[in-house]
């Protein structure tokens, strides 16, 4: 039965069976396509609802920058600029008593948060994270680094990221982070008080070659697990 089942298996393209779990959800390890069809930089702008992991740019596993033009009213203000995901895993980039900061929750397991100690001044500013992903497989952590005006206002280790997926249902969102709470450093929606022109999520130079590092080998494992002949 075995023999049979694996040579009608082999004429009909079933082979070969995948047999990982949480690494398919990420296309890029998982040998898939998704909606960005490879390209490395998604601007955004306020009022676009909640996109879905494979309708947004796939940050994980390598280097990459979130830039955002935003106008800050006089007396300060405070909200998201950009979230991903909620209680169980994702990040925010946002302002917190008048401060730039960046979390990044774990798995809901571990917050890791990068916060500059000055307030943004009143008027238009370029707000700007980068991570520098460490490399070396998936899942791996890196250095955060917040700039304003492109001045660095703080930097920060993230010594954990999640290499396959964020949240089934909570997606991207700009200026506001709607449903569970991402972390504990801010309520939902935390809305944007100032105004937010535009955001751009962009991946690094080096990103390419984080990824394909990231992956496992791929076509070695499917030859592996495919007993076709």
């Amino acid at each position: 039965m075995q023999t049979l089942f694996m040579k009608v298996a082999s004429q009909n393209h079933v082979l070969p069976i995948d047999d990982r779990a949480a690494e398919r959800m990420n296309p890029a390890i998982a040998g898939r396509p998704d909606l960005m069809g490879g390209r490395r930089s998604l601007t955004v702008y306020p009022g676009m609802p909640s996109m879905s992991e494979n309708a947004f740019l796939n940050i994980k596993n390598q280097s990459h920058s979130i830039t955002a033009e935003v106008e800050m009213p006089g007396g300060g203000v405070e909200g998201v600029i950009l979230a991903q995901g909620g209680r169980f895993g994702g990040w925010a980039f946002y302002v917190k008593d008048g401060k730039p900061a960046y979390t990044y929750n774990w798995l809901g397991l571990k917050d890791y948060t990068v916060a500059a100690a000055e307030k943004l001044p009143d008027g238009k500013a370029t707000l700007r994270f980068e991570f520098a992903y460490d490399g070396g497989g998936a899942g791996k952590g890196g250095t955060a680094t917040i700039l304003v005006n492109g001045k660095k206002v703080a930097e920060g280790r993230i010594e954990q990221t999640q290499c396959c997926t964020f949240s089934l249902d909570e997606g991207a969102e700009v200026g506001r982070k709607e449903g569970t709470p991402l972390t504990a450093d801010f309520k939902s929606p935390f809305a944007f008080a100032g105004k937010i022109d535009k955001v751009t999520i962009a991946l690094s130079d080096k990103a390419e070659d984080e990824r394909s590092k990231a992956e496992p080998a791929t076509e070695e494992n499917r030859k592996k697990r495919s007993l076709a002949d």
